[in-house]
């Protein structure tokens, strides 16, 4: 690993967010923005420039924190390494009557 793949914004946060492109099978280095805290993680997915990946096991109806927020809900497992986006995550933002 040469240089950070994924940027995370909170020390806390669930997922972080991809600077680079990442392959599936990639072992990707990461940054903690303010304190420069450094991740490891082995991607299982690959993950496109500003997408988000999980730094921790997340289950289906969890809220899922980046920023340090409440960013929106998973609607599927997600493991370690996992792409996180909307094929498993729907927003917080607005109520859908659940």
């Amino acid at each position: 690993m040469s240089s950070h793949k994924f940027l995370v914004h909170e020390d806390g946060d669930y997922v972080g967010v991809a600077v680079k492109n990442i392959q599936a099978g990639e072992k990707v280095l990461g940054v903690e923005i303010h304190s420069g805290k450094e991740y490891q993680v082995k991607s299982n997915h690959d993950i496109p420039l500003g997408h988000k990946i999980a730094l921790q096991a997340i289950k289906n109806g969890e809220a899922v924190i980046k920023y340090g927020e409440n960013i929106g809900i998973a609607t599927a497992d997600a493991k370690i390494g996992d792409w996180v986006h909307t094929h498993n995550l729907r927003t917080a933002r607005w109520d859908y009557g659940n």
